[in-house]
């Protein structure tokens, strides 16, 4: 499915009083946000000597920023569920760059992303930072891939993919690729590893339009971001975790990857009819 953002939302249109609140709430969310990122970073210098990836300290700071940052922006969270113990996997569908925080908020969790992403101006920073693990999308790379995540789980880390591959307008849930559970057929991640499915769902502000919160197709961060902290009154975003399921349960990655798509999709589409209702 191929997104565009011809038809931007209404509702990012900022008046004078939003403008407002786009000062004081960036003040407070960049504070927020790059205090603390200094506060880690300064951490870090001491928890990565002693514990390498393990880190046993740092997330919660991350963890922190993102739930405190819904509070600063008005925005309201909740969580269905409970995230599951020990490492393993998360999936769930991605609407916005607000998943980041609304993930982060629940449980300690470690985003995969695209190797370019570390190369962004600010973003890049940021997740490498926080312990972003970074992927290439060449196949010659599927080897030092699944080294790299044996490695990661074996800290106990979870490792958060976004499995339809783009962000979307917050109202579907897109099919899952494929592709992106190869390595967990990996007869050693096979055996252990669990997978837990997750759906976010974002409700409008009253009065907005339903897709205010989506982020997709060629819709500058920049223009998101400001009318996300312009708006008044805010919406929220719900969390929902899954039953985990386990990879050697699973013939091939199509079959597990349309199951958990299918977890994902029934969530969303629950929880939002909903908020509809």
């Amino acid at each position: 499915m191929t997104w565009t953002s011809d038809d931007l939302p209404e509702t990012h249109k900022i008046t004078p009083m939003g403008w407002l609140r786009v000062v004081l709430r960036g003040v407070l969310v960049g504070a927020l946000t790059f205090g603390c990122l200094a506060l880690l970073l300064l951490v870090r210098l001491i928890e990565r000597p002693l514990c390498g990836q393990g880190r046993p300290v740092t997330p919660y700071i991350t963890q922190f920023v993102c739930r405190s940052s819904f509070v600063l922006m008005g925005i309201g969270y909740k969580r269905v569920g409970t995230p599951m113990a020990g490492a393993g996997a998360v999936v769930a569908n991605h609407s916005s760059w607000l998943d980041i925080f609304a993930l982060n908020a629940a449980k300690r969790i470690y985003f995969v992303s695209k190797a370019e992403v570390a190369k962004w101006p600010g973003i890049g920073w940021l997740a490498r930072a926080t312990g972003t693990v970074f992927i290439a999308r060449n196949r010659t790379q599927a080897a030092h891939q699944i080294d790299v995540f044996r490695d990661r789980l074996g800290h106990g880390h979870k490792l958060l993919f976004f499995p339809e591959g783009t962000s979307t307008d917050g109202q579907q849930v897109i099919a899952f690729k494929p592709t992106l559970f190869a390595a967990f057929m990996d007869d050693v991640l096979r055996d252990t590893l669990a997978i837990q499915p997750v759906s976010v769902i974002y409700t409008a502000p009253e009065g907005a339009d339903v897709r205010h919160y989506g982020w997709w197709g060629d819709m500058e961060f920049g223009t998101h971001l400001l009318a996300t902290l312009a708006q008044s009154p805010q919406g929220s975003v719900t969390v929902v975790y899954h039953a985990p399921v386990k990879v050697a349960d699973f013939a091939n990655r199509k079959a597990l990857a349309a199951h958990l798509e299918a977890a994902v999709r029934a969530g969303h589409s629950d929880h939002l009819g909903r908020k509809s209702g």
